[in-house]
């Protein structure tokens, strides 16, 4: 028997597919297909947040050299509140990596909800739904080649 994919959750085999308890041997499988879910707006607020916590630092250090160098105060002031303004900008810096990642990871994880269907004995059967592109897609590909060498090996 060969592995194609294999997680806490979901194994791939040459034998059959299994998700969770569900086990669908792939010999009953007469097709397999994808569908996407409904945009998840909730995803797209979150991505936005973190692309807003990037970059409101930034702007907050623009504004704060801005009103610095209008205010026309005295030059220990404008540096003060010119130096003030850098370092707002500069705090983006330590926290850039994290929400980065965290921006990196709300792609991997996607808008939509994925579905991997599959005719089970003359009727469709919802065998996965998964928000995460990146897995899904591993084990849509996994399942495809799965299948893929069982019809070579049935010729």
């Amino acid at each position: 028997m060969i592995t194609y994919y294999d997680d806490r959750f979901v194994q791939v085999t040459s034998a059959a597919i299994r998700v969770g308890g569900r086990s669908y041997p792939l010999a009953e499988l007469a097709g397999v297909w994808h569908r996407r879910g409904e945009r998840s707006w909730g995803a797209l607020a979150g991505r936005g947040a973190v692309g807003v916590a990037l970059i409101a630092p930034i702007v907050a250090a623009a504004i704060g050299i801005a009103v610095a160098l209008s205010l026309h105060a005295s030059i220990s002031t404008t540096v003060a509140l010119v130096g003030g303004a850098c370092l707002v900008g500069l705090a983006v810096g330590p926290l850039a990596d994290l929400l980065l990642d965290r921006m990196d990871r709300s792609y991997d994880r996607g808008t939509r909800d994925l579905q991997l269907w599959a005719e089970v004995r003359g009727a469709p059967v919802l065998v996965l739904q998964t928000r995460d592109a990146l897995k899904f897609g591993q084990i849509y590909r996994a399942l495809q080649r799965a299948m893929e060498r069982r019809a070579l090996a049935h010729r």
